[in-house]
């Protein structure tokens, strides 16, 4: 930890930056918690400080969330100063730790995915349904340095749902310092004689991130693009209680390229339930086919698309059985759980969900299907109640929920 030394750079006014992204994304009127990510960096140590003040102004209830990927020998004691800091603004406070084996290659994002995933689960605990993340200017510009390179990396948005499934089901993340850039911030921190952490991994060349924010401009980055909105897309998909997901050709046709692309590689991982969106090249050629107007049947990752030439359905792909997909789950007797990513389930007594394999092993309700929508539906021995997510995680992957839901 160091304090951040004094530079000539303007102070931004980061209270009143992150007050008005706030006003326009969170709900005022909720006793629900709001989770902020905090590593201790400058970065997240500002928004902290700027959403308590916030959050004091209109009552509700700050959570801070602190995730120790144990790949330092210092982790802990960073976590303890989060907890220190969390304490110092009468925020509630909770530690998460990446535990078990890390992976040889693909570190960085494999501590991503970890990362949000333990954030989801401690947010949806909380009942919070917005994390806030102290991403920047800076951020951004890396990002594109980084995908320049061959990175995958993606491009902060300033709303996005979280990237975790299913433990991100219904949340958010929200950014609201991405138009101001970390020399800001840190001159903002000093004027308040505020400590942070410099994680020594920030300058480490073996790292893709590090190596992109060696070099980044003084000016500051153009303003985020929002991608495509598919949202009118998204609102004109039908959906039925098995999870699956249908729309019309002509309401297909009638979009424009980009919002098209953004709706067929949201809709088929929704209606797959997966975690890794397709390929874009795969998903241009399922736009041409769906453009030629003929009918057809093909597999896109782990979705069944089937076209008439009235309309287009997407459901999961029985034939994932076959590959490992569609795996049985244990589910304790009243507890929640996600099978197969596409089912809320719960029941009253222990079981094992798995995949219908003959009509009986469904409700009266869902009889009569044919196979391969049966044999992708949930069913177990004791009576299963089960909500589809396939449609929900649409309208949040589309950009239809544009603000903290109720």
């Amino acid at each position: 930890m160091r304090l951040g030394a004094a530079r000539a750079i303007p102070e931004p006014d980061l209270r009143r930056t992150v007050g008005e992204v706030l006003d326009r994304r969170l709900l005022r009127d909720t006793p629900r918690p709001i989770a902020v990510a905090l590593s201790g960096g400058g970065d997240s140590l500002a928004l902290l400080l700027a959403a308590a003040d916030w959050a004091a102004a209109v009552r509700r209830p700050l959570l801070v969330l602190t995730v120790d990927h144990g790949l330092r020998p210092e982790s802990a004691h960073w976590t303890a100063t989060c907890a220190t800091t969390a304490a110092r603004l009468g925020a509630a406070f909770q530690a998460l730790a990446w535990t078990g084996d890390k992976p040889a290659s693909g570190l960085p994002a494999a501590a991503r995915g970890a990362r949000h995933a333990l954030l989801a689960d401690a947010a949806r605990e909380a009942g919070a349904r917005v994390i806030l993340m102290g991403h920047t200017a800076d951020d951004m510009l890396e990002a594109g340095r980084m995908r320049a390179e061959g990175s995958t990396t993606p491009t902060p948005r300033e709303w996005s749902p979280s990237p975790a499934w299913p433990q991100g089901r219904g949340l958010f993340l929200l950014r609201p310092l991405l138009g101001t850039r970390r020399a800001e911030i840190r001159a903002w921190l000093t004027g308040r004689g505020e400590a942070w952490i410099d994680d020594p991994a920030n300058e480490d060349m073996a790292y893709a991130r590090a190596r992109a924010r060696r070099d980044l401009p003084a000016a500051a980055p153009p303003a985020a693009a929002e991608p495509a909105s598919a949202k009118a897309l998204a609102e004109a998909c039908q959906a039925d209680a098995t999870g699956g997901l249908a729309i019309s050709r002509a309401a297909l046709a009638a979009a424009d390229d980009a919002a098209r692309l953004r709706f067929l590689s949201a809709v088929c991982l929704c209606a797959a339930g997966t975690s890794h969106p397709p390929a874009r090249a795969r998903v241009k050629a399922l736009a041409r086919r769906i453009a030629d107007g003929e009918g057809f049947t093909a597999s896109l990752a782990g979705a069944r698309v089937e076209a008439d030439e009235s309309e287009v359905r997407f459901r999961r792909e029985a034939g994932e059985a076959a590959r490992g997909g569609l795996s049985p789950l244990r589910l304790a007797a009243g507890e929640r759980a996600v099978w197969d990513g596409r089912f809320e389930v719960v029941a009253d007594r222990e079981t094992e969900v798995r995949a219908a394999v003959v009509d009986e092993d469904l409700p009266p309700a869902f009889r009569g299907l044919p196979s391969r929508v049966r044999r992708t539906l949930p069913t177990a021995d004791v009576p299963l109640r089960m909500e589809a997510l396939a449609y929900p995680r649409l309208l949040a992957a589309c950009g239809a929920i544009a603000r903290e839901p109720a």
